[in-house]
């Protein structure tokens, strides 16, 4: 039996095998039955398709790789359509339609949406849609109080 740990650290490398990072893992004493929850992240949206895909890798890994003797179950998802960025990661989602809260207004806004242009140490440039005209913004990393995918209407 392998120490849950390890076990953590051995799903992790698979998901970056298979293309994604492991946002969340828990392992959860409920009334009814345990459940180990597993959060998986990437760039590029994560279908159905895909979380029964990885589900099915990591229920193989996880029957090699014994962690408890009790009952649970496995619990896949994603952080879905409208994920939050860490302002850090931003420069892996150029290109990418975002919403960008600010602690400060620029010109009385506090929110913008857009595609993402360009990042840099300091500043993100977003373009966005004022009617029928496009406007490049740029923000300061430093003014971004969240930022999260989001979907293009």
């Amino acid at each position: 039996m392998e120490d849950i740990q390890t076990v953590k650290s051995g799903i992790e490398k698979l998901l970056l095998e298979l293309n994604y990072d492991l946002s969340v893992f828990n392992f959860k004493k409920k009334i009814g039955g345990n459940v180990l929850e597993i959060v998986i992240d990437s760039i590029d949206p994560i279908s159905m398709e895909d979380i029964v895909s990885v589900s099915e890798k990591i229920s193989t890994y996880l029957d090699e790789h014994d962690f408890t003797t009790s009952n649970y179950t496995l619990d896949v998802s994603s952080l879905g359509a409208e994920k939050p960025i860490d302002v850090a990661k931003i420069d892996k989602y150029i290109g990418k339609y975002i919403s960008v809260h600010l602690k400060n207004p620029i010109n009385g806004e506090n929110y913008f949406e857009g595609d993402l242009l360009a990042s840099n140490e300091t500043i993100i440039t977003i373009e966005i849609r004022i009617k029928t005209r496009k406007k490049k913004i740029e923000i300061e990393k430093g003014n971004i109080s969240s930022c999260k995918l989001a979907i293009k209407f």
